[in-house]
This record gives structure tokens, sequence and C-alpha cells, in this order.
């Protein structure tokens, strides 16, 4: 497969998880990387000295918080400015909570649709003039198995990640004939900190072990009975940006061990 050398990529909520495995395999290509997310200082300076020292590319690092469009319009031009162009845009941001439907705190409504959907249009509004100028782009939407289907107590983000898919389509019909291609990716279960913290949280009701509790969560909708992997999902975005995927676009791609094939 060509390599991607040359090109920059921003990706939202890249500092852990499968934003973390996306940047690692596009950095591999060759491709410089504008990091973004929260956490520690140190290990995200760590972390983009890793991939400038393994991979030669350029990294930068922006803490744009993504429920603030004024913040993302910000990252969007930082990134253009230090490499020139942003030719692949990955949405990764995400958070989630659980609760009844009736229950769910309203702040936690308005955040979840805020990071997971919201901060998804104000990226691409801001990346797409540069990609329609160059006629060059990709767009990579991090849905879920739960853009495609629900599960109880997540209606936030089950909503949300709906609203991602439906988003990723409309935007690859508008850009279609430009040379942009705009696709989603689904995952299943994959074991990022998000997903340990849910793991915990189960454990403790239920009186089960970490592990016992991480092999009962993964096979109540995972036909494999297994986590998909951060560097998994970033191979499948890495062929979502080659030129033989470039007839590829408006689709959710699963990644999810045969949940939606049930």
């Amino acid at each position: 497969m060509p390599s991607l050398k040359g090109r920059a990529a921003v990706i939202t909520g890249s500092t852990s998880g499968i934003g973390k495995g996306i940047a690692e395999r596009l950095a591999a290509q060759g491709v410089d990387i504008m990091l973004n997310g929260f956490g520690n200082r140190d290990e995200i300076l760590a972390l983009e000295n890793k991939l400038k020292s393994e991979f030669g590319v350029q990294v930068a690092y922006s803490g744009a918080d993504m429920t603030r469009p004024n913040e993302i319009r910000e990252l969007i031009q930082q990134a253009q400015d230090l490499f020139g162009s942003v030719d692949i845009l990955v949405n990764n941001a995400g958070i989630q909570n659980v609760s009844p439907v009736d229950e769910f705190p309203e702040d936690r409504w308005d955040a979840i649709i805020a990071i997971n959907l919201s901060s998804a249009f104000h990226t691409i509004k801001a990346a797409l003039p540069g990609m329609k100028e160059k006629g060059w782009g990709r767009v990579i939407n991090v849905a879920s198995a739960h853009g495609l289907t629900a599960s109880a107590n997540k209606s936030a983000y089950v909503a949300a990640k709906h609203g991602v898919v439906g988003l990723t389509k409309a935007v690859a019909l508008e850009v279609a004939t430009q040379g942009i291609t705009s696709n989603a990716i689904c995952p299943g279960w994959v074991l990022t900190d998000l997903v340990k913290t849910q793991i915990e949280a189960r454990a403790m009701k239920s009186g089960r072990s970490f592990d016992e509790e991480k092999r009962v969560m993964v096979s109540e909708k995972t036909p494999t009975q297994d986590f998909s992997t951060p560097e998994q999902i970033g191979d499948l975005a890495v062929f979502l940006c080659s030129d033989a995927a470039s007839q590829m676009t408006g689709a959710p791609y699963s990644i999810d061990g045969g949940w939606m094939a049930q």
C-alpha cells in the first residue's frame, strides 16, 4: 500500500485508547500528527516524542476542548499553520454515561452530544475548505456499534453515535466528486480506559473480579468473545486513507467481533 508520507492528520481524543492507536498507525505511514485530548502533560509529551523518534514525523499537541466550537476551529487552524494542510481528519473524542433515560443527568446528555457528535460537525466544517482546495481529503468518524444498534441505559451515547453515522453519510454525498471520502468506523468492545471504567463499575456491582466481568461483558454482544484493539482500528483507518479505499465513502465499517452479524 503506498505510503501516506507528507499527509497531515488531526485526531481528536488521541492521547489514549483508540485515538492513540490510530495516531501511531498513521504516524507509521509517515503522516504528521496533531494530537488532541486530556491527560497528564508529561505522558502526552512522551507520546509526542515517541512518535517523532520512531517514525520521523512532525507531531504537535492541542488541548482544545471539544465542547467549545471556537477552540475546535483554533485546533484545525493550528494544524494547518504547522503542517500546511489538514489532509486527514479523525473524529474520535468521546465520553460516556450510563443511566436510564428518565434519570439521565441533563448536563451529561449535553456534554455527550457536544463531544461525541457536535464536535465532529465543527471539525469537519473547519477542515473541509482546505481539503476541497487541495482536491484530496479523508474524514474518518469513529462511531460505534451503538451507531448501528442500541443498548439500554446509553441513550445519549446511542443518539450521538447514530448521529455520527448520519453525518458521515451526508458529508460523503456533499464532497463525492472532490477527491474527499467520509467514512465511519464502528467498533464493538475495545479495551480502552473508557471501557475499563465500565467493567470496574459492573464488577463492583456483581461481586466478580475484573477479569471475570470482562469476559462476561464481551460475551454479551461479541460472538468472537474477544475485544478489538486500538491498533486494529488504527490499521482500518490507515486503509480508509489509502488509494485502495478511494471509492469507499459514506459507509459505516464494523470492527466488532461479529456483533452486527447477529
